[in-house]
């Protein structure tokens, strides 16, 4: 589906604001984007300002595109309180605190939000963006919520399922998350969360736990924001390596995509996951048709959002497709352009939408 919104005005009268840290790269980007087009610069609204209840405003007639929070360590120490910016965990007191921010910046008078405050707060809930696309026929893996590291081996055995991901249920960039199975006796979680004095970080080092009371003290410090676990879906392999997709979609259409390999079962690049070949799907007889189309209704479910990046699998089998994540704020995708040859990156895709009322 392609969503359409009501024309603002002529593109000289078009009017951006931004709600991000001011340093950040994706900031920088849309900035460029929005200038390039012939726009106004846009006026940038701080989240550290937003989470502080300091006063802030932008121009009458904004259209406000809200960005993410994160690479600001004030904007952090304010959603989930003083600590590590690298820490894992304190995901509910994030969310509250990130969606009070969201409340009040589209409560400024006479702007125009690109994106949906409610559809943003389901995207950042695992467990509730995995039952929206269930509903909405979306291919996901099975899952299911746990609170403690037992509830966890429980629903496993009731399901007779030896392998998942556990992912907390507020988080993005593979925080906290762990991959877990459990056969004959034997366990293995694979995670990039350690601790550190005592505290559980983040790293960029992915690292192998086979020692149960390890396993039970993570999952458990973890369980406390409450955890979304889904069944292992085989993935398939291109020279060894496993790999999932990122395709950003703007005004519910797919766009840009990039094929993200990993000999560790998070492909995330920055822990050591690196970019693919996409013609290894697009070669794919009816594969790279199929990953659209997924892709599409994935981003059907969140119709008031000027986009998304949707975290695809493609099986084992090279035929089946699931959706892992929705994600509001996953366009960073930096020097990539669009596969339908018109040569604009993510943002300046969207640039392009808003101006033609998409």
């Amino acid at each position: 589906m392609t969503v359409r919104f009501t024309a603002v005005g002529t593109p000289e009268e078009m009017r951006f604001a931004v709600v991000g840290t001011p340093e950040d790269r994706r900031v920088t980007l849309f900035r460029d984007a929005v200038v390039a087009r012939g726009l106004a610069e846009p006026h940038v609204i701080p989240w550290r300002d937003v989470l502080a209840g300091r006063e802030f405003g932008a121009p009458e007639g904004s259209l406000l595109r809200i960005d993410s929070p994160g690479e600001d360590a004030r904007a952090d120490a304010l959603l989930r309180g003083p600590g590590d910016p690298a820490r894992a965990g304190g995901g509910a007191a994030w969310y509250r605190a990130f969606m009070a921010g969201l409340e009040r910046v589209t409560a400024l008078p006479g702007v125009r939000p690109l994106s949906d405050m409610g559809e943003i707060g389901v995207m950042f809930d695992k467990r509730r963006c995995h039952a929206v696309l269930a509903a909405a026929g979306v291919p996901v893996p099975a899952a299911f919520e746990a609170r403690s590291y037992d509830e966890l081996r429980d629903g496993m055995t009731a399901r007779g399922w030896a392998r998942v991901f556990v992912k907390p249920a507020h988080g993005s960039s593979a925080s906290g998350v762990i991959a877990f199975q459990a056969h004959a006796g034997r366990l293995k979680a694979v995670t990039s969360a350690t601790w550190v004095d005592g505290v559980l970080c983040n790293s960029l080092r992915v690292r192998t736990v086979t020692d149960e009371a390890e396993a039970r003290r993570l999952v458990d410090f973890l369980a406390a924001d409450g955890l979304h676990v889904e069944q292992w879906f085989p993935k398939a392999s291109t020279g060894g390596r496993a790999f999932d997709l990122r395709v950003v979609t703007v005004a519910g259409r797919p766009t840009h995509a990039v094929v993200r390999t990993s000999r560790v079962p998070m492909t995330n690049l920055h822990l050591g996951g690196t970019r693919g070949d996409l013609e290894t799907v697009r070669g794919r007889p009816g594969l790279w048709e199929r990953v659209l189309e997924v892709c599409a209704r994935a981003a059907g479910c969140f119709p008031r959002s000027l986009s998304t990046g949707v975290d695809v699998m493609v099986g084992a089998d090279w035929r089946s497709v699931a959706v892992a994540e929705v994600n509001a704020f996953g366009d960073l995708l930096p020097g990539l352009g669009d596969f339908s040859g018109h040569g604009r990156d993510t943002y300046a895709e969207q640039v392009e939408a808003v101006v033609g009322g998409r």
